[in-house]
């Protein structure tokens, strides 16, 4: 068995592209409208699918924006410097919603940003990212 990916709903199908290929160094690894069904998927992440596991990105044609719940929790990203990368997004006009610093009770250093759809995605700083 493998995780193969994780799928999110998303209002604005090439916004969300750019922000996760510009700010997090994703690629765009394939992309399909189905017009019979009235939306796009697209699918976003590190390296080729075979290999790793990626995020859908689904597209209602119809459907601007969704909410997000509260039964999801977020995406997580290893990153090498966690205060440099929040420097970049905060450049990039990325809503941070917790600044880096350790975590609580805990010494490993983590932020939160919002995605363009309202996602939470936590940075964990890891030398080796």
């Amino acid at each position: 068995m493998k995780f193969l990916h994780t799928m999110i709903r998303v209002g604005n199908l090439e916004h969300s592209i750019k922000f996760y290929t510009e700010n997090f160094g994703m690629k765009l690894i394939r992309q399909k409208d189905y017009p019979g069904g009235k939306f796009t998927l697209a699918f976003i992440g590190y390296g080729e699918e075979a290999d790793n596991t990626v995020i859908e990105l689904t597209h209602n044609w119809e459907t601007d924006s969704y909410e997000v719940g509260n039964g999801f929790g977020h995406f997580a990203i290893g990153v090498e410097d966690i205060y440099a990368v929040c420097d970049k997004l905060r450049e990039d006009n990325v809503i941070i919603t917790r600044e880096p610093g350790p975590m609580k009770h805990g010494t490993t250093l983590i932020a939160f940003v919002k995605d363009p759809d309202g996602y939470s995605i936590e940075l964990i700083e890891r030398k080796e990212a």
